[in-house]
């Protein structure tokens, strides 16, 4: 083909040339922070429909933000859950244990007793309040900062140290990642490392309980972030589908590790409104309001056991802290977002209305969280006595192998025997730190 005469123009060259949009934070490192281009609506203007509502009537709930608690303490409003101050105080010292709980496991993994360690401060309410709403044995299918439910429905925490540690009290024999705990008996499941694979296994599982005709409803949690995995939008067709007694929290803290929410779609639209479009019941909630997040989880929770199907809820929150031990946030954003966060403390603010409703005072917050520190400090020495990282206390060293084959095939026992044979012939005076050995 002949080269076209110069100065020839070539068709199309008068279209619009396109462009690519990346998004940005609207902060960085030593920025100014500004939060008011964020909505939040007085609390109690909210409707409260009834769970059983059309999804297709409730469009505005994915757009909104359901609130309880004003700026005056006090609680306003139809989703009010118009809980007693015995259990707002029950409420409150969950929250504060789990507190409690993450300094204390920061600062191991610091002195090196753990590898890794992942906090969930300023996200209390979206795990205690909202597990508080649900029956004791609905089975829960959690991400890595939910620790708080395993606080509320009474985990023994000596167990949640000796699986960070990963020392030879660990249930887990070790075979977990700190923080990825486990309880059939507290209706837990096993949290994993992958993202989002929990929403399909909780549909999963709140559609075999439909089919048993059992009672008992299912609830995940998943990051903002996560939503973004082909597991979570499978999972909400499925769960549309087969109207799966299930309830879908997508705790949206901000962040995912340094990756603010927009590169998951938060420039274009709620997290609650990912719902809308399979016709799931959609609710954006107020995270770090702990009544509405007890009230949101309840009516969600309703509607499922209601056979009216699925609920996802956005609880729109604030990540206080780095991702993890191993993230250092000042890295990415200003320094200044924790304190200028418009939602301000889901502890605090639980606090400030027992005191305003004269239920609770500064003197007994103040006892509390000692006696908090405290119980997790004992409790934290009796773990350091089954060993912590590097310290050679750990399960026998065959248990590698077991709880996978009833009967072990015979290429597992060959590894078995020649694994065993090089560590005695490594370590001839046995394992060092007192370690146990085959």
């Amino acid at each position: 083909m002949a080269d076209r005469p110069q100065g020839t123009a070539k068709a199309g060259d008068n279209r619009p040339k396109l462009s690519l949009h990346v998004p940005e934070p609207k902060f960085r490192p030593g920025d100014a922070v500004d939060f008011s281009h964020i909505e939040v609506p007085e609390a109690g203007a909210q409707p409260r429909p009834d769970e059983t509502t059309d999804p297709k009537d409730m469009l505005d709930f994915a757009h909104g933000l359901i609130r309880v608690l004003g700026e005056d303490n006090k609680a306003h409003g139809p989703w009010d859950p118009k809980l007693d101050p015995e259990t707002l105080r029950t409420m409150l010292g969950h929250m504060a244990m789990t507190r409690a709980f993450d300094e204390r496991m920061f600062r191991g993994q610091r002195q090196g007793k753990t590898s890794f360690y992942m906090k969930c401060t300023g996200e209390e309410a979206t795990s205690v309040s909202a597990s508080m709403a649900l029956a004791a044995d609905d089975m829960v299918f959690p991400s890595y900062r939910q620790q708080g439910i395993l606080i509320q429905r009474g985990y023994p925490m000596i167990e949640m140290i000796n699986q960070i540690y990963s020392n030879r009290g660990d249930k887990l024999k070790g075979r977990q990642l700190p923080i990825m705990y486990s309880s059939k008996e507290h209706s837990f499941f096993t949290i994993s490392g992958n993202l989002a694979t929990q929403t399909p296994q909780a549909v999963g599982w709140a559609m075999a309980s439909a089919i048993k005709g059992d009672s008992r409803i299912a609830a995940t949690w998943v990051g903002e972030g996560s939503t973004a995995e082909g597991d979570f939008h499978s999972a909400c067709l499925f769960a549309t589908v087969y109207n799966a007694p299930v309830i879908l929290n997508v705790v949206n803290n901000q962040w995912a590790i340094s990756s603010f929410s927009g590169f998951a779609g938060a420039e274009r639209a709620t997290f609650a409104a990912r719902g809308v479009g399979y016709g799931i019941a959609s609710l954006r909630v107020d995270g770090n309001d702990p009544l509405a997040c007890y009230a949101a989880e309840q009516w969600a929770a309703n509607r499922a056991r209601a056979n009216a199907g699925p609920t996802l809820i956005e609880f729109f929150s604030y990540r206080a802290e780095g991702h993890s031990t191993s993230d250092d946030p000042s890295g990415y954003r200003s320094a200044q977002e924790r304190d200028e966060w418009p939602l301000g403390d889901p502890v605090m603010r639980l606090k400030n209305h027992l005191i305003e409703i004269g239920e609770w005072d500064e003197e007994r917050q103040e006892k509390m969280d000692l006696e908090a520190a405290e119980y997790v400090k004992k409790t934290t020495k009796e773990a350091e006595e089954n060993g912590i990282l590097g310290h050679g206390l750990h399960h026998p060293f065959r248990t590698m192998f077991e709880d996978v084959f009833e009967e072990l095939p015979w290429h597992l026992k060959e590894q078995a025997q020649q694994a065993i044979h090089e560590r005695e012939t490594k370590f001839p005076e046995g394992l060092p730190n007192g370690g146990k050995g085959a």
